[in-house]
């Protein structure tokens, strides 16, 4: 989002190769220069398009993940893949509310937590600024088919194996009609090298379908928001000025928008995103497998041998797991804790942006003085989060 790039660092680590589902096919011909109309108009007509957006309006991808085994052989290849679907499911201008899941083939719910859970996403069908985030790579015209129709589309290849980056690929279609919701995606594909770096991620549409004209759906509650509509605080007491940093989640015409920074008590919560870096809602969707996959079960392996207790926010008790460990440096004992929800799910964090329910719930350090005492270094904690959205707080 940036939707945390700190805690989602793929868009450095993945690449793409094209590569289409069986039954798929390819007519390469010119390639256009990206400065083309034929390069700009897809992401003018599926911004418009949010303005038009209908309940029932929804699209699947096919997807995979592969993350290998360690360089030097250490562990084993992990997998994961099923299918993700974005549908309309309320419309209320300027806002439309998306609900993303993932699920496996049979259309089950992913037994893996980070995805196990459907997520909505408020997107604003208007922008408050202009949202221009070019496609890299080089560009070529091709006609794919996919989704039971030919489609128009540009390829668009980025190659960093050279510098021991990723080969990654994109394939937009040139007039992204129902794949607005994705800025046209049709295909994408990334495949990692260098530093010994194993795997790869595969996005491919499956099926689209429009919505009724007539169709109409109560606004959803924001329980399990992915980031958009919501923010949350922390309180950082690090350094010689202790603050409240409150992160806030916006989206407009498919792209995320996140920003970070001090409270300003005289500002409405998160009422500027005028500095916000914009995401394609798109790239995100093919980072989230990747994450869940790379990072392992949940909760982290330290925390689940932690002591189980109670995380306390805002009067709300949070099941919790609580790591701690010491280290000796330079002569100095400390003692380093992280608090972890033992289920990023529990019904006490309805609300919280997805980001902050697999982060550390609260982290700390502590020196070990004489005669034992403790002595707070300082750290952070997950004070508050709430919903802005239509004036909410």
């Amino acid at each position: 989002m940036n939707m945390r790039h700190s805690n989602l660092p793929l868009a450095a680590l993945l690449g793409a190769a094209l590569s289409f589902l069986p039954g798929c096919e390819t007519t390469k011909s010119s390639s256009p220069s990206p400065s083309d109309p034929q390069t700009q108009e897809p992401a003018m007509q599926a911004a418009e398009a949010w303005k038009r957006s209908r309940v029932g309006d929804r699209v699947t991808y096919s997807f995979s993940a592969t993350h290998g085994s360690e360089p030097r052989g250490g562990g084993t290849a992990r997998t994961l893949g099923g299918q993700l679907t974005l549908e309309v499911v309320a419309v209320q201008q300027p806002w439309v509310w998306v609900r993303l899941a993932f699920t496996d083939e049979a259309g089950k719910p992913l037994s893996h937590p980070r995805l196990a859970q459907e997520l909505l996403i408020p997107v604003r069908a208007d922008t408050t600024r202009t949202l221009d985030v070019p496609h890299a790579g080089e560009a070529t015209a091709e006609k794919p088919s996919s989704a039971g129709r030919t489609w128009e589309a540009t390829r668009y290849v980025s190659d960093q194996r050279p510098v021991d980056g990723p080969l990654r690929t994109r394939v937009y279609a040139n007039t992204p009609g129902p794949l607005y919701l994705t800025h046209g995606l049709l295909d994408a594909n990334t495949t990692l090298s260098g530093f010994g770096a194993s795997g790869g991620f595969q996005l491919t549409l499956r099926e689209l379908r429009e919505g009724s004209a007539d169709a109409n759906a109560p606004v959803p509650a924001l329980e399990r928001p992915l980031g958009p509509g919501a923010y949350y605080e922390r309180s950082v007491d690090v350094g010689p000025s202790p603050s409240v940093q409150r992160v806030c989640f916006a989206a407009e015409r498919g792209y995320l928008l996140r920003t970070e920074g001090p409270i300003d008590p005289q500002a409405a919560p998160c009422s500027d995103f005028s500095q916000a870096e914009p995401e394609p809602l798109e790239e995100l969707l093919i980072n989230l497998p990747w994450e869940a996959l790379s990072s392992g079960d949940w909760p982290p392996a330290a925390a689940a041998s932690g002591t189980r207790g109670t995380f306390t926010v805002e009067g709300r008790g949070v099941p919790a797991l609580i790591e701690q460990r010491t280290e000796n440096v330079e002569g100095t004992q400390r003692v380093f804790s992280e608090t972890y929800a033992a289920e990023p799910w529990a019904p006490a964090l309805a609300g919280l942006p997805y980001e902050a329910r697999f982060q550390p719930l609260a982290s700390g350090t502590e020196r070990v003085a004489a005669g034992g005492k403790r002595e707070s270094e300082g750290g952070t904690r997950l004070v508050r989060w709430g919903t802005w959205l239509g004036g909410q707080k």
